[in-house]
């Protein structure tokens, strides 16, 4: 009953919101630029009939996709070395944090510069902003450890790979999906950035075209289109993380709500 009520309430409040959208707006009580939902769904109809839609998917899913894979994967490699060697802790750690304040953005021009105007200049500065959130999960999670676990599996005279496989990485999985996580919304943020400047194709495009053309229900409708993908994307990284940490949610209150 508890389950039912919460997702109830879950899909109650943006539903009821949408109605009062659409009822004050076609009221002419609100501003000329929130378009109704009706006509967002229009707009985007509209893109997906003439063909631009489904090509700025496409660009913005690849370069996305792409640049978090390959962030996600630097992040964790960097991450784990630097919780597990101090020598690698030592070079990574005052790098990380003189980048890591600066906007990743501000990097644009200098990848532009080296990739061009295509899109290896925007993969490239996602995969750069998403690994640091992950590189400090990572490191965090691994220093976090209760040694206690390690101390008992090597006693037990067990391989070093076994420890690293069994006991470290499943007890650091928690953290390591908690920046994995972050990673994933900066990802989603410098690709709008990114498509913003140098892009002819992308989600960022269709919203500056509507700014160009006074058409509020274009850019409504491209802002819908990455909200829709980034929840999309989160709620795919949460079904991952809930069947790897299956056994240590077990009897959480996370458990219990699903």
């Amino acid at each position: 009953m508890r389950i039912r009520r919460a997702l109830l309430l879950n899909w109650a409040i943006p539903v009821a919101a949408l109605v009062a959208w659409e009822v004050f707006g076609r009221l002419d009580l609100l501003p000329r630029y929130l378009s109704v939902p009706s006509d967002i769904v229009a707009a985007l109809w509209e893109l997906t009939i003439s063909g631009e839609l489904p090509t700025a998917l496409a660009a913005s899913l690849y370069r996305v996709a792409l640049g978090f894979l390959i962030g996600m994967a630097s992040g964790i490699t960097a991450g784990l070395g630097a919780g597990m060697v101090p020598g690698v802790r030592h070079f990574f750690d005052p790098l990380v944090s003189f980048l890591y304040s600066i906007p990743k953005i501000a990097f644009l021009p200098v990848f532009l510069l080296l990739f061009g105007l295509g899109h290896a200049s925007k993969i490239s500065i996602i995969a750069f902003s998403v690994f640091f959130p992950i590189f400090i999960a990572s490191r965090h999670a691994i220093l976090s450890i209760n040694r206690i676990l390690v101390w008992a599996a090597q006693n037990m005279g067990t391989p070093k790979r076994t420890i690293f496989f069994r006991v470290i990485i499943p007890a650091a999985a928690p953290q390591l999906f908690a920046g994995i996580r972050i990673g994933l919304a900066h990802a989603f943020v410098v690709l709008f950035a990114a498509e913003l400047i140098g892009s002819k194709v992308g989600l960022a495009n269709i919203i500056s075209y509507g700014e160009e053309w006074v058409r509020f229900d274009l850019m409504l409708a491209g802002i819908t289109c990455f909200a829709v993908l980034g929840f999309l994307s989160d709620r795919i990284l949460m079904a991952i993380r809930g069947r790897v940490l299956k056994g240590q949610l077990i009897g959480t209150e996370e458990q219990v709500m699903r």
